[in-house]
């Protein structure tokens, strides 16, 4: 873009910028568009908007004879339509104005909805792939037209004249493309014929493609031979169901787990949804095919479904949805956000009525998609209701569901974390405890609304105490001849605020249980902070929340055979090195992270407890 020098000019006279065509269209291809591919889509595009302008023009005429005719041979590409065409005024006023639309004249604008294109740019990204475009151009609107051509040329200049109507005989316009020797790869005939499908598959008006040679389905082969699954009928609504998800699967390359049919007449949309058969990662959302008026807009908008509707990969096809200018992607307004709220509501009827009248099905859509409507359950109460029961947790009697659980143990246990469960998981369940795994995404809030479905069930947090408490003592003499290594081996654990007890609990095979939750590594982490920080402002602040630190428990099983020989060693230094080899072992059976003075004191005892094997067997 260049401006003229201001000292040049009269002081307050108007001026025009100056367009770099070159930069303008550099700017498209790597800020606007996706691809060169587009040019194709922006020329069919086009041609579809003076399709509808025509019938707007002459709504008695039949629609059908209208169409959209594409011709590629490698040396030139053509769009050819029998639309309104352009004037001679027309082709000054649109096409040699850059972001004028004929869209945009007065006399249609009370049909802007009826178009696809709105920013009157789009004839630009022929510039993409060819040096020069070629419009050939009758109108409609006068009798008797004549016919009008123009020439643009990516160095900023035009050319335009009028010629006999002869020229063109009937209403319409003919683009015509000469593409670069760089371009090659978006305008052979077989990569234009594939361009034409993918955009175009669902437009309403005849599409036809020729390649000069026969090839690619012949002379006229249709490009979109059939309307959308959606609008056709059927024998039967299992050949319906059948269709659809053959549909489904040619567009998306997976076959579904079931469709959904969407329908919003309000605003025109039509489409499916396809149920993933396989889960997806969390958070991961797939892309859908939007089509605006039977024209593709877009394979990734994610926007037009919650985020919670992962499971589903959809293809619409809407009369109402505003796209972007690049007409890649949707316009984030109020209509595209009672579109998605009416689509989700769409999905949650899907989800209510499987759970209602198809067991089976639900069971493999649970299977595959239980994380996606656990995220939904937390703040749908009618999804919760219905499907809480089934959902899978992870407890202490394995895999199963809520409901199924419930059934065995009224009052149910739920730890903060994963490493919390694996912590407990044996004993509890030795212990008959009814423990779910509360550490997963959704779990732990989803767990403590089960009373609002079985109000029979009792649910609370699992607390260090609550375990404890259902391991049995030991008897007075035997915690009387273990008192002198119990207290060696809490002077061994001491640097990790660990106290030590000696209890009997099944499994048998389980010689010791480290009983210390996350929140209360963090609030003697704390502490000790406090500590150090004693006197200044840190310290300050640390002890106004310093509370009682609430210390780790070493639990070690009298019913192990190891732990019975431990607690009669009567030599301190190895009566501390056991300890500390019990209390390594019991870390790494939590599963959590270790800390560094955990994983030297692991270290330290194998080594300790080897030297003194070998001393003794020398």
């Amino acid at each position: 873009m260049t401006l003229p020098h201001a000292a040049a000019d009269p002081a307050g006279a108007d001026r025009t910028f100056q367009v770099d065509l070159r930069g303008l269209v550099d700017l498209l291809s790597h800020h606007l568009y996706s691809s060169p591919r587009v040019y194709l889509r922006e020329l069919m595009q086009n041609a579809v908007d003076a399709l509808t302008a025509r019938h707007a023009l002459e709504p008695a005429a039949p629609a059908e004879p209208f169409g959209i005719r594409l011709y590629a041979n490698g040396s030139v590409v053509r769009v050819e339509d029998d639309g309104v065409g352009l004037t001679e005024a027309d082709v000054h006023t649109f096409l040699a104005t850059i972001g004028r639309s004929s869209k945009r004249a007065d006399r249609i604008a009370e049909q802007r909805g009826d178009f696809i294109g709105q920013f009157g740019i789009g004839l630009l990204s022929c510039f993409l792939v060819a040096d020069e475009i070629h419009v050939l151009s009758r109108s409609a609107r006068t009798p008797d037209a004549p016919a009008v051509e123009w020439r643009g040329r990516g160095d900023g200049s035009y050319t335009v004249r009028t010629l006999p109507a002869s020229a063109r005989p009937r209403p319409g316009t003919t683009v015509t493309l000469t593409p670069r020797a760089d371009a090659a790869e978006w305008t052979r005939p077989a990569q234009v014929h594939a361009l034409a499908r993918h955009f175009g598959s669902l437009l309403r008006h005849p599409v036809t493609f020729d390649d000069g040679t026969g090839g690619t389905g012949g002379p006229g082969a249709p490009v979109n031979p059939e309307p959308a699954p959606w609008t056709r009928t059927y024998p039967t609504p299992g050949a319906r169901s059948r269709a659809l998800a053959a549909y489904g699967e040619e567009v998306f390359g997976f076959r579904p787990l079931d469709t959904i049919e969407l329908d919003l007449p309000a605003v025109g949309l039509k489409g499916i949804a396809c149920v993933l058969p396989e889960a997806v990662p969390a958070g991961r959302r797939h892309g859908h095919r939007v089509h605006v008026k039977g024209m593709l807009l877009s394979e990734q908008a994610e926007e037009i479904l919650p985020d919670w509707a992962f499971f589903v990969r959809c293809v619409v096809d809407a009369e109402s949805l505003r796209p972007t200018a690049s007409r890649e992607s949707l316009y984030e307004d109020d209509t595209l956000a009672a579109v998605r709220d009416a689509l989700a509501e769409r999905l949650r009827a899907w989800i209510a009525r499987v759970a209602a009248s198809d067991p089976d099905l639900l069971g493999r859509f649970l299977q595959a998609h239980h994380l996606a409507v656990k995220s939904l359950a937390v703040y749908d109460d009618e999804i919760l209701r219905m499907l809480l029961p089934w959902l899978p947790f992870e407890t202490t009697d394995g895999h199963t569901t809520l409901d199924e659980f419930a059934r065995t143990h009224r009052t149910v246990l739920v730890t903060s974390s994963v490493e919390e469960f694996r912590q407990v998981a044996a004993i509890a369940s030795a212990a008959g405890l009814g423990v779910v795994n509360g550490g997963y995404t959704y779990d732990r809030d989803l767990v403590h609304r089960l009373p609002e479905i079985r109000p029979e069930v009792s649910v609370a947090d699992l607390d260090p105490e609550t375990l404890t408490a259902h391991l049995d003592p030991v008897d007075r003499e035997t915690e009387l001849a273990a008192a002198a290594y119990l207290a060696q081996a809490r002077d061994a654990l001491a640097v990790f605020d660990c106290d030590v007890a000696l209890r009997t609990f099944q499994p048998a095979s389980a010689p010791a249980l480290l009983v210390d939750s996350r929140e209360a590594r963090h609030e003697r982490t704390r502490s000790r902070l406090a500590r150090e920080q004693e006197g200044g402002l840190w310290g300050d602040i640390l002890g106004a929340l310093r509370q009682e630190a609430p210390r780790a428990q070493l639990i070690l099983n009298q019913l192990n055979p190891l732990v019975r020989t431990a607690v009669t060693i009567d030599e301190p230094e190895l009566a501390r090195t056991s300890a500390e080899a019990l209390y390594g072992q019991a870390a790494m059976l939590s599963r959590r992270p270790l800390r560094p003075a955990e994983s030297s004191l692991i270290n330290r005892s194998f080594l300790d407890l080897l030297a003194h094997a070998l001393r003794k067997d020398s």
